[in-house]
């Protein structure tokens, strides 16, 4: 029979499809990123320095430590990094560290400019007796002078570049920093501005005295001016490493490795012949089982699987097992759409309607039942990204980017085929294409 042919070639195209897509998760310039469970990656190790912190306060402040730096490496929740903290030492009372494994980077330097600069930003007040110019023997500002607030730029909300102020007896206006904090740190601010008035607030980054303002009056407004030597290029990139996390504690980098894939190339090639396999087979079941709406949702089905590929590549997604796992399971979704479309359509034949209006309704039908329970699996994947680990947000990613896709595959691409393509009339042939199963 002619659909055989039909067969044939999709099963060709599907293999060549898989093929080329196994080919580019290893080689090329447009490999996808694979990740720590399928290719490897490189563990950066820091230390973080928590001496001046008390004991009550170096969980939050670890756990503050990790937040920020996981928003820098994973941002959409999709790049799949592993960042921890631990505590070093035989017994584990040793020196704490943060540990950071990046996916599908070898280069060293490139994963240490992942991580990026990450400033620390503290507001002490100068003690009684002393001025913030203050300095030890060798030159250095003397932090003895000054006395903790406890505020730091974990109570940053934001930072951007300003002009104010004049250079000297120019009048070239100077940039600034200005940050805002969150609502926790503007109590704080304003409690230590209305407390201390008179008195000079030291702004210290990365340790070192930027600017010594005196406090005039108490500020509600949750908003500071960080005021230095700065250009306007040094000032923006301040504000952009600002605003994408200062660090609660300092870290220094203590050693990095290049860490091995975990379930490595072989678990990769098992895992996409098996998706082969089932693709061909799923082929095959629904051409035979559908006739022409089979087949039109095997080329649907095809598409829908070049556009996830493709919004992987702009994304960028990182694919790891569980990622893959959620993509199969798209398109499971996608095929019980369009099995839903196919029975309805079968019911309205055999109702009496002719086939044109047998395919407009049958869709018709079909999309309450496809919307209502689309939509419980898009709910579902928006609260696994927002409640999830890195794994389970990358998983809940590419689930959810599937269950949309597929949506408009099944609705839009099927339909559209299905009308360009249906036989129109009462032909005996057209409407035995239409129908399902043995008759």
């Amino acid at each position: 029979m002619f659909w055989v042919r039909y067969v044939a070639v999709l099963v060709l195209i599907a293999a060549a499809g898989l093929g080329f897509f196994v080919y580019k998760t290893q080689h090329g310039n447009f490999a996808f990123k694979l990740g720590l469970d399928l290719s490897g990656g490189t563990e950066l190790i820091y230390n973080a320095d928590t001496s001046k912190l008390s004991s009550s306060q170096v969980n939050d402040a670890l756990g503050a430590l990790q937040t920020v730096i996981e928003r820098r490496v994973n941002a959409f929740g999709v790049s799949e990094p592993v960042v921890q903290t631990a505590q070093g030492g035989a017994l584990g009372t040793g020196q704490y560290r943060l540990i950071i494994d990046l996916p599908g980077i070898t280069d060293v330097n490139r994963a240490e400019a992942l991580i990026g600069q990450t400033p620390t930003l503290d507001f002490m007040l100068v003690k009684p007796g002393f001025e913030a110019s203050t300095t030890n023997p060798d030159g250095s500002v003397n932090l003895n002078a000054f006395e903790d607030t406890g505020l730091t730029g974990e109570y940053l909300s934001s930072a951007s570049l300003q002009f104010g102020g004049t250079n000297g007896s120019s009048l070239v206006s100077q940039p600034l920093v200005q940050v805002t904090f969150n609502s926790e740190g503007s109590k704080l601010f304003s409690q230590i501005t209305d407390q201390n008035v008179g008195k000079e607030l030291g702004i210290f980054l990365d340790g070192k005295l930027i600017s010594a303002p005196t406090i005039s009056e108490k500020i509600d407004n949750g908003q500071a001016v960080i005021s230095g030597n700065f250009t306007a290029q040094t000032a923006k990139a301040l504000a952009t490493n600002l605003n994408l996390g200062a660090l609660p504690v300092p870290i220094t980098l203590a050693s990095t490795q290049t860490v091995g894939a975990t379930l490595g190339d072989k678990a990769l090639a098992a895992g996409l012949a098996a998706g082969l396999v089932g693709f061909i087979a799923l082929s095959v079941f629904l051409i035979l089982w559908y006739r022409l709406p089979g087949l039109v949702a095997v080329v649907s089905l095809a598409i829908y699987t070049v556009l996830m590929l493709t919004l992987f590549k702009l994304i960028p997604v990182v694919l790891t097992a569980a990622g893959i796992a959620g993509f199969i399971l798209s398109v499971g979704l996608a095929v019980d759409a369009n099995i839903l479309i196919a029975e309805r359509m079968k019911e309205e034949l055999a109702a009496g309607k002719k086939t044109e209006d047998a395919i407009r309704e049958g869709f018709a039908r079909a999309w309450l039942a496809i919307r209502d329970s689309n939509i419980a699996h898009i709910i579902a994947s928006v609260i696994l990204f927002w409640l999830g680990t890195s794994i389970i947000k990358g998983f809940a990613l590419v689930f959810g980017l599937g269950v949309v896709v597929s949506m408009f595959s099944a609705i839009t691409i099927s339909r559209t085929f299905l009308l360009a393509l249906g036989v129109k009339g009462e032909r005996a042939v057209g409407r035995f294409l239409m129908r399902s199963g043995l008759k």
